[in-house]
């Protein structure tokens, strides 16, 4: 079923005709609600460009002239950077979500087979040039689609993830605290290819190293299976590439930005972490209550809980989680 993107970034849809492309990027602060649904909270940057083909015969597709047609940016500007993310901590609190982490959309049209423009994702030369191919063919029926305005004046798309590991991504839940119970200890990052289709935006994953607790090890992949349904998909013109996609995932995502080290210290950016964290463990702690009071596990009462130590409130729920889990086992058995 197919997820909702609010405010997207134009990178994730760049387009291009038989005269030029869209070329550019754009990393932006993403939040989910109970239905998985993606909110950009803020972009740390956007760089978008028209790129203009030359005229002349037998020059179609190589570059002529760049005309920046959006430019915004913070990530080289530690005070506007730190002041931005905490406003967002706070946004995501007040509005219900959970941060999701920090997505990538990087778009070249596919005009170099030799890089992928993204870091963490390597492809072999033949796969980028068959990527580069179906492009062209796009731009020259000019397929691409366009971000909509819902009825509240929201720019929208409709995305799905796509692979072996999609749940890595498509966190499964129905309710608020079921999603955060397996974020707030995620790290890691996905990388893959956004390609268009009739109903949606097709995000596959064509690898990852995603893991949600802290005895996970984690190991890249490439997800083969997953590169040749895009080449069937390609063959058949059902499907064609757009742009490449690189996805941080949990709060620890920010530890991924480059000015992360200049900014970790700042005091108000952790007094939000800290109300972010406290505002997590309560949905977790929303989660587990009933089994636990059910099962009469503990005897700490929720005010307690609230008065404990972020460090004994971890240790509080990872201990109500395994009691909650053992007993599982136990009455299955």
């Amino acid at each position: 079923m197919p997820l909702t993107f609010y405010n997207p970034p134009s990178s994730i849809l760049a387009s291009g005709t038989t005269e030029g492309v869209a070329i550019g990027g754009s990393k932006s602060i993403i939040s989910i609600d109970s239905y998985h649904n993606f909110y950009n909270e803020g972009n740390i940057y956007t760089e978008m460009s028209w790129a203009k083909f030359y005229e002349e015969e037998g020059l179609a597709d190589q570059i002529d002239t760049f005309t920046t047609t959006e430019f915004d940016s913070i990530r080289e500007d530690p005070e506007a950077l730190t002041d931005a993310i905490i406003k967002i901590i706070y946004q995501i609190i007040n509005n219900q979500k959970i941060f999701y982490g920090i997505a990538d959309f990087e778009v070249d049209a596919f005009l170099d087979a030799n890089t992928t423009v993204i870091p963490g994702l390597k492809l072999d030369y033949e796969i980028i040039n068959k990527f580069m191919e179906a492009h062209q063919r796009s731009r020259e029926k000019n397929l691409f689609p366009t971000i909509t305005l819902n009825e509240k004046g929201v720019k929208t798309i409709k995305f799905e993830f796509q692979g072996s590991k999609k749940d890595n991504l498509h966190i499964k839940g129905s309710k608020l605290e079921d999603l955060i119970n397996r974020l707030r200890l995620a790290k890691g990052f996905a990388v893959g290819l956004v390609c268009n289709s009739i109903n949606a935006a097709n995000l596959y994953i064509m690898s990852d190293n995603i893991v949600f607790s802290k005895d996970e090890l984690a190991e890249l992949y490439v997800d083969d299976e997953n590169i040749k349904l895009i080449e069937y998909g390609m063959k058949r013109k059902v499907l064609f590439p757009i742009s490449y996609f690189r996805i941080d995932i949990g709060i620890r995502s920010l530890e991924t930005l480059e000015l992360w080290d200049k900014i970790k210290d700042s005091a108000e950016l952790n007094k939000a972490i800290g109300y972010y964290d406290r505002y997590i463990n309560a949905l977790v702690y929303k989660k587990f209550k009933p089994a636990a009071q059910s099962e009469k596990i503990g005897r700490n009462s929720e005010d307690d809980f609230y008065n404990m130590t972020p460090k004994e409130r971890k240790k509080a729920l990872k201990d109500m989680e395994k009691a909650i889990e053992l007993l599982t086992k136990e009455y299955k058995e």
